[in-house]
């Protein structure tokens, strides 16, 4: 299962006002597992970048005066995204966004909807957390995503951090609520926590027990044996 989770910025509000996609941020999960194989772009728009959304993004005319035009990285796009699924947050504002690119590069040729299947996160949290506010920060504290390195927003930062979001909205690993079993799902993902394994690190040390940390460990066994009711569980010869 390939799914591409995506941001973009932009220079306003507004497609249909002329404003332009500035950046395209994608991490692609592979069975729901990150693979570091990122599309990433800062894009030439030719139109000045509205002053309320640059102090959003901090983007400016001047950082992209030299960044390629949507153009020019239209067909990687495009067989990077093809065949996936999206994972957007309000996904009808970045969808628009693409699909105004895309026409204008190939008129004829596909929108977004035409090459993916798209999943929008905002829609899944109002399902889930009616009448609570969803935005991306506001996810991030109810599902203990850490965000405090977003002081700004970034396609690419943005889309990692909504990776972390999306799978623990979807039943990612939860931390251990002992006493509660039986509790709801979604509250099982509220308490969501992940961390990521940095494969250059070096191999965990294994300490095994001595034989005198074994002889004590089996003399508790048997006083909780013997204390016990019901007798020690770990001591049952058909235990699993």
């Amino acid at each position: 299962m390939r799914q591409i989770v995506l941001d973009t910025e932009t220079t306003g509000l507004d497609p249909q006002d002329g404003h332009r996609v500035i950046e395209i941020g994608c991490v692609e999960l592979i069975d729901r597992r990150l693979t570091g194989h990122h599309f990433h772009h800062y894009l030439q728009p030719d139109r000045e970048i509205e002053s309320a959304a640059a102090d959003v993004h901090g983007i400016t005319n001047a950082f992209l005066a030299d960044k390629p035009r949507f153009a020019e990285v239209a067909d990687a796009f495009v067989r990077y995204i093809e065949g996936a699924e999206l994972i957007i947050h309000n996904a009808a504002f970045d969808v628009g966004f693409l699909n105004r690119e895309l026409r204008a590069w190939a008129p004829r040729g596909p929108v977004v909807a035409d090459l993916c299947e798209i999943t929008d996160t905002l829609a899944m949290a109002r399902r889930l957390h009616p009448g609570q506010r969803n935005s991306l920060d506001a996810l991030c504290k109810r599902y203990g995503i850490d965000n405090r390195h977003r002081d700004r927003h970034g396609a690419l930062l943005d889309a990692e951090i909504l990776a972390d979001v999306y799978l623990a909205m979807t039943g990612g690993q939860v931390a251990l609520s002992l006493g509660h079993a039986q509790s709801d799902p979604t509250d099982r993902a509220a308490h969501a926590h992940r961390g990521r394994i940095d494969p250059r690190r070096r191999p965990l040390r294994v300490v095994r027990a001595d034989p005198q940390a074994l002889a004590d460990h089996g003399e508790r066994l048997a006083a909780i044996d013997q204390a016990s009711r019901d007798g020690c569980l770990w001591l049952r010869q058909d235990s699993p």
